[in-house]
Protein backbone atom coordinates (compact mmCIF):
# COMPACT_ATOMS: atom_id res chain seq x y z
CA UNK A 1 0.00 0.00 0.00
CA UNK A 2 1.18 3.52 -0.77
CA UNK A 3 -1.07 5.19 1.80
CA UNK A 4 0.83 7.98 3.53
CA UNK A 5 -0.55 9.44 6.74
CA UNK A 6 -1.63 13.06 6.33
CA UNK A 7 -2.15 15.50 9.19
CA UNK A 8 -3.66 18.95 9.41
CA UNK A 9 -0.26 20.60 8.96
CA UNK A 10 0.51 18.69 5.77
CA UNK A 11 0.76 20.22 2.30
CA UNK A 12 1.45 17.39 -0.13
CA UNK A 13 2.75 17.71 -3.70
CA UNK A 14 2.97 14.70 -6.02
CA UNK A 15 4.90 14.53 -9.30
CA UNK A 16 4.37 11.72 -11.76
CA UNK A 17 5.13 11.04 -15.40
CA UNK A 18 2.59 8.33 -16.22
CA UNK A 19 3.72 6.86 -19.54
CA UNK A 20 1.21 7.91 -22.23
CA UNK A 21 -1.28 8.63 -19.46
CA UNK A 22 -1.56 4.92 -18.73
CA UNK A 23 -3.65 4.30 -21.84
CA UNK A 24 -2.59 1.77 -24.48
CA UNK A 25 -3.02 2.26 -28.22
CA UNK A 26 -5.96 -0.17 -28.18
CA UNK A 27 -7.73 1.97 -25.56
CA UNK A 28 -6.97 -0.28 -22.58
CA UNK A 29 -6.69 1.99 -19.53
CA UNK A 30 -5.77 -0.49 -16.81
CA UNK A 31 -2.49 1.35 -16.14
CA UNK A 32 -4.37 4.64 -15.77
CA UNK A 33 -6.73 3.04 -13.27
CA UNK A 34 -3.78 1.72 -11.27
CA UNK A 35 -2.17 5.17 -11.35
CA UNK A 36 -5.34 6.82 -10.10
CA UNK A 37 -5.71 4.35 -7.24
CA UNK A 38 -2.10 5.01 -6.21
CA UNK A 39 -2.52 8.79 -6.34
CA UNK A 40 -5.84 8.64 -4.48
CA UNK A 41 -4.13 6.82 -1.62
CA UNK A 42 -1.38 9.43 -1.51
CA UNK A 43 -4.03 12.15 -0.97
CA UNK A 44 -2.08 14.98 -2.64
CA UNK A 45 -3.07 18.63 -2.46
CA UNK A 46 -1.18 19.26 -5.72
CA UNK A 47 -0.45 16.86 -8.56
CA UNK A 48 2.14 17.81 -11.17
CA UNK A 49 1.63 15.58 -14.21
CA UNK A 50 3.58 14.68 -17.31
CA UNK A 51 2.29 12.84 -20.38
CA UNK A 52 -1.40 13.60 -20.21
CA UNK A 53 -1.46 12.06 -23.66
CA UNK A 54 -4.26 13.37 -25.90
CA UNK A 55 -6.02 14.67 -22.78
CA UNK A 56 -6.85 17.86 -24.67
CA UNK A 57 -9.24 15.92 -26.92
CA UNK A 58 -13.00 15.43 -26.48
CA UNK A 59 -13.54 18.43 -24.23
CA UNK A 60 -10.55 17.49 -22.03
CA UNK A 61 -12.57 14.49 -20.88
CA UNK A 62 -9.48 12.60 -19.63
CA UNK A 63 -8.40 15.58 -17.55
CA UNK A 64 -11.75 15.77 -15.78
CA UNK A 65 -11.78 12.00 -15.31
CA UNK A 66 -8.49 12.29 -13.44
CA UNK A 67 -9.64 15.29 -11.41
CA UNK A 68 -12.77 13.42 -10.36
CA UNK A 69 -10.90 10.19 -9.64
CA UNK A 70 -8.72 12.17 -7.21
CA UNK A 71 -11.65 13.55 -5.26
CA UNK A 72 -12.69 16.61 -7.20
CA UNK A 73 -9.42 18.42 -7.76
CA UNK A 74 -9.31 21.50 -10.01
CA UNK A 75 -7.42 20.70 -13.24
CA UNK A 76 -5.17 22.88 -15.38
CA UNK A 77 -3.88 21.63 -18.72
CA UNK A 78 -1.19 23.13 -20.92
CA UNK A 79 -1.85 22.74 -24.64
CA UNK A 80 -0.35 20.00 -26.73
CA UNK A 81 2.25 21.19 -29.23
CA UNK A 82 2.56 20.36 -32.94
CA UNK A 83 5.51 18.15 -31.96
CA UNK A 84 3.99 16.30 -28.98
CA UNK A 85 0.58 14.96 -27.96
CA UNK A 86 1.75 14.68 -24.33
CA UNK A 87 0.71 17.85 -22.46
CA UNK A 88 1.65 18.74 -18.91
CA UNK A 89 -0.98 19.40 -16.26
CA UNK A 90 -1.50 20.51 -12.68
CA UNK A 91 -4.32 19.48 -10.33
CA UNK A 92 -5.07 21.33 -7.07
CA UNK A 93 -7.24 20.66 -4.02
CA UNK A 94 -9.92 23.37 -3.73
CA UNK A 95 -10.39 22.70 -0.02
CA UNK A 96 -7.01 24.34 0.63
CA UNK A 97 -6.04 26.09 -2.59
CA UNK A 98 -7.64 28.99 -4.44
CA UNK A 99 -6.43 29.48 -8.04
CA UNK A 100 -5.84 33.13 -8.93
CA UNK A 101 -4.19 32.94 -12.39
CA UNK A 102 -3.17 30.48 -15.08
CA UNK A 103 -0.28 30.82 -17.54
CA UNK A 104 0.74 28.52 -20.39
CA UNK A 105 4.30 28.88 -21.68
CA UNK A 106 4.03 27.75 -25.28
CA UNK A 107 6.48 29.56 -27.55
CA UNK A 108 9.64 27.52 -28.08
CA UNK A 109 8.49 24.71 -25.80
CA UNK A 110 8.53 21.07 -26.89
CA UNK A 111 6.04 20.45 -24.08
CA UNK A 112 4.37 23.74 -23.01
CA UNK A 113 4.70 24.56 -19.32
CA UNK A 114 1.53 24.44 -17.19
CA UNK A 115 1.66 27.23 -14.58
CA UNK A 116 -1.26 28.01 -12.29
CA UNK A 117 -0.78 30.62 -9.58
CA UNK A 118 -2.63 29.87 -6.36
CA UNK A 119 -3.27 31.18 -2.88
CA UNK A 120 -3.22 28.86 0.11
CA UNK A 121 -5.75 29.24 2.89
CA UNK A 122 -4.00 31.36 5.50
CA UNK A 123 -1.27 32.68 3.19
CA UNK A 124 -1.42 36.30 1.95
CA UNK A 125 1.15 35.86 -0.83
CA UNK A 126 0.52 33.69 -3.89
CA UNK A 127 2.38 30.51 -4.76
CA UNK A 128 3.39 29.59 -8.30
CA UNK A 129 3.00 25.95 -9.32
CA UNK A 130 4.30 24.49 -12.57
CA UNK A 131 4.60 21.16 -14.35
CA UNK A 132 7.30 20.83 -16.99
CA UNK A 133 8.56 18.09 -19.30
CA UNK A 134 11.83 18.96 -21.01
CA UNK A 135 12.58 17.96 -24.59
CA UNK A 136 13.56 14.28 -24.81
CA UNK A 137 16.03 14.51 -27.68
CA UNK A 138 17.76 17.92 -27.87
CA UNK A 139 20.08 19.22 -25.17
CA UNK A 140 20.05 22.77 -26.50
CA UNK A 141 16.24 22.78 -26.43
CA UNK A 142 16.27 21.48 -22.85
CA UNK A 143 18.58 24.32 -21.81
CA UNK A 144 16.25 26.87 -23.41
CA UNK A 145 13.26 25.37 -21.62
CA UNK A 146 15.12 25.37 -18.29
CA UNK A 147 15.94 29.05 -18.74
CA UNK A 148 12.25 29.69 -19.30
CA UNK A 149 11.50 27.94 -16.00
CA UNK A 150 14.00 30.22 -14.26
CA UNK A 151 11.56 33.07 -14.99
CA UNK A 152 9.17 31.46 -12.49
CA UNK A 153 11.73 31.70 -9.70
CA UNK A 154 11.11 35.38 -9.12
CA UNK A 155 8.28 34.53 -6.73
CA UNK A 156 7.58 31.71 -4.29
CA UNK A 157 7.28 28.59 -6.41
CA UNK A 158 7.11 24.80 -6.50
CA UNK A 159 7.79 23.26 -9.91
CA UNK A 160 8.37 19.70 -11.01
CA UNK A 161 8.80 17.47 -13.99
CA UNK A 162 10.89 15.17 -16.12
CA UNK A 163 14.24 16.78 -17.01
CA UNK A 164 15.23 14.10 -19.53
CA UNK A 165 18.73 14.87 -18.28
CA UNK A 166 20.86 14.40 -15.19
CA UNK A 167 21.59 16.11 -11.86
CA UNK A 168 24.61 18.41 -12.05
CA UNK A 169 25.87 17.02 -8.73
CA UNK A 170 26.71 13.34 -8.53
CA UNK A 171 28.31 13.01 -5.07
CA UNK A 172 25.16 11.65 -3.40
CA UNK A 173 23.43 9.96 -6.34
CA UNK A 174 22.53 6.30 -5.90
CA UNK A 175 23.67 5.16 -9.36
CA UNK A 176 26.60 6.35 -11.47
CA UNK A 177 25.81 8.21 -14.68
CA UNK A 178 25.62 5.93 -17.72
CA UNK A 179 28.77 4.47 -19.23
CA UNK A 180 27.97 5.25 -22.85
CA UNK A 181 30.18 2.48 -24.17
CA UNK A 182 27.80 -0.02 -22.54
CA UNK A 183 24.49 1.46 -23.72
CA UNK A 184 22.87 -0.59 -26.46
CA UNK A 185 20.28 2.08 -27.31
CA UNK A 186 22.58 4.35 -29.31
CA UNK A 187 19.83 6.91 -29.94
CA UNK A 188 19.68 7.39 -26.18
CA UNK A 189 23.38 8.27 -26.18
CA UNK A 190 22.79 11.09 -28.65
CA UNK A 191 19.68 12.32 -26.88
CA UNK A 192 21.21 12.49 -23.39
CA UNK A 193 24.64 13.93 -24.24
CA UNK A 194 25.80 17.41 -25.22
CA UNK A 195 28.98 18.85 -26.71
CA UNK A 196 31.34 20.62 -24.31
CA UNK A 197 34.71 21.74 -25.61
CA UNK A 198 34.52 19.18 -28.39
CA UNK A 199 33.64 16.26 -26.12
CA UNK A 200 30.30 14.45 -25.76
CA UNK A 201 29.33 14.52 -22.08
CA UNK A 202 26.27 13.75 -19.97
CA UNK A 203 23.70 16.52 -20.19
CA UNK A 204 23.44 18.17 -16.78
CA UNK A 205 22.74 21.70 -18.03
CA UNK A 206 19.03 21.96 -17.11
CA UNK A 207 19.74 21.12 -13.48
CA UNK A 208 22.73 23.48 -13.49
CA UNK A 209 20.48 26.26 -14.81
CA UNK A 210 17.71 25.59 -12.29
CA UNK A 211 19.68 24.66 -9.18
CA UNK A 212 23.31 25.63 -9.82
CA UNK A 213 24.80 28.00 -7.26
CA UNK A 214 26.93 30.11 -9.65
CA UNK A 215 28.78 32.00 -6.88
CA UNK A 216 25.55 32.61 -4.99
CA UNK A 217 22.28 30.96 -3.98
CA UNK A 218 20.42 28.99 -6.66
CA UNK A 219 17.15 30.09 -8.22
CA UNK A 220 15.60 26.76 -7.25
CA UNK A 221 16.45 24.04 -4.77
CA UNK A 222 16.21 20.39 -5.81
CA UNK A 223 14.07 19.04 -2.98
CA UNK A 224 15.68 15.61 -3.17
CA UNK A 225 19.05 17.14 -2.29
CA UNK A 226 17.48 19.30 0.38
CA UNK A 227 15.83 16.24 1.94
CA UNK A 228 19.06 14.27 1.80
CA UNK A 229 21.41 16.96 3.07
CA UNK A 230 19.23 18.97 5.45
CA UNK A 231 16.76 16.33 6.67
CA UNK A 232 18.94 13.21 6.55
CA UNK A 233 16.66 11.44 4.06
CA UNK A 234 19.09 9.70 1.69
CA UNK A 235 16.25 7.71 0.08
CA UNK A 236 15.02 10.96 -1.47
CA UNK A 237 17.80 10.50 -4.03
CA UNK A 238 16.56 7.17 -5.32
CA UNK A 239 16.57 7.02 -9.15
CA UNK A 240 13.27 7.62 -10.93
CA UNK A 241 13.57 6.17 -14.47
CA UNK A 242 13.46 4.06 -16.43
CA UNK A 243 11.58 1.49 -14.37
CA UNK A 244 10.99 -0.61 -17.48
CA UNK A 245 13.96 -0.47 -19.84
CA UNK A 246 17.35 -2.12 -19.44
CA UNK A 247 19.02 -0.93 -22.67
CA UNK A 248 19.71 2.62 -21.40
CA UNK A 249 21.93 1.80 -18.45
CA UNK A 250 21.12 1.92 -14.74
CA UNK A 251 18.12 3.87 -13.50
CA UNK A 252 18.73 7.60 -13.16
CA UNK A 253 17.18 10.46 -11.19
CA UNK A 254 15.71 12.47 -14.06
CA UNK A 255 12.47 13.57 -12.36
CA UNK A 256 12.64 16.30 -9.72
CA UNK A 257 10.51 18.64 -7.66
CA UNK A 258 12.14 22.04 -7.18
CA UNK A 259 11.20 24.95 -4.93
CA UNK A 260 12.47 28.45 -4.44
CA UNK A 261 14.90 28.50 -1.48
CA UNK A 262 12.56 29.86 1.21
CA UNK A 263 9.76 27.52 0.15
CA UNK A 264 12.19 24.60 0.38
CA UNK A 265 12.70 25.28 4.09
CA UNK A 266 9.09 24.18 4.69
CA UNK A 267 9.81 20.66 3.39
CA UNK A 268 9.34 17.83 5.87
CA UNK A 269 9.89 14.78 3.68
CA UNK A 270 10.41 13.70 0.08
CA UNK A 271 9.58 10.16 -0.98
CA UNK A 272 10.41 8.30 -4.19
CA UNK A 273 7.89 5.50 -4.67
CA UNK A 274 8.60 2.74 -7.17
CA UNK A 275 6.72 -0.24 -5.77
CA UNK A 276 4.96 -2.92 -7.80
CA UNK A 277 1.87 -0.87 -8.60
CA UNK A 278 3.88 2.20 -9.60
CA UNK A 279 5.99 0.06 -11.94
CA UNK A 280 2.81 -1.41 -13.44
CA UNK A 281 1.43 2.06 -14.11
CA UNK A 282 4.51 3.79 -15.52
CA UNK A 283 8.19 3.70 -16.34
CA UNK A 284 8.75 6.62 -13.93
CA UNK A 285 8.70 6.62 -10.14
CA UNK A 286 6.21 8.73 -8.21
CA UNK A 287 7.64 11.60 -6.18
CA UNK A 288 5.82 12.94 -3.11
CA UNK A 289 6.94 16.08 -1.27
CA UNK A 290 5.40 16.75 2.13
CA UNK A 291 5.61 20.35 3.36
CA UNK A 292 4.59 21.82 6.69
CA UNK A 293 1.54 23.90 5.81
CA UNK A 294 2.13 26.30 8.70
CA UNK A 295 5.78 26.80 7.72
CA UNK A 296 4.80 27.30 4.08
CA UNK A 297 2.16 29.86 5.04
CA UNK A 298 4.76 31.67 7.15
CA UNK A 299 7.03 31.88 4.10
CA UNK A 300 4.09 33.28 2.12
CA UNK A 301 3.27 35.91 4.75
CA UNK A 302 4.94 39.33 4.38
CA UNK A 303 7.15 40.33 7.28
CA UNK A 304 5.09 42.06 9.93
CA UNK A 305 1.78 40.71 8.58
CA UNK A 306 -0.33 38.02 10.22
CA UNK A 307 -1.65 35.01 8.33
CA UNK A 308 -5.43 34.63 8.40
Amino acid sequence: MNTLARDSDDFRVALWNVDHNGIENNGDQERWEVAMSVLAEIQPHVVLRNELTRADKFGERAVWAEANALGGLIPFLAPASPESVNPTGVFVDPSLIQPVAFFKHVVGMWHPICQPVVRLAGAPRPLTLAAFHLCPFDGDQRATEARRLVMLGGAAAIIGGDRNSYPHRTDLEKNPLPDWSKISDRRHVQHRTIDRAGERVHDTRPDEILAGEHDGPPVFVDLAYYAAMELGQSDALEPTASLWRTDQGPRQRIDSIYATPLVATALRELKVISDERVVKASDHALLVADFSLSALCAVLTPEGATAA
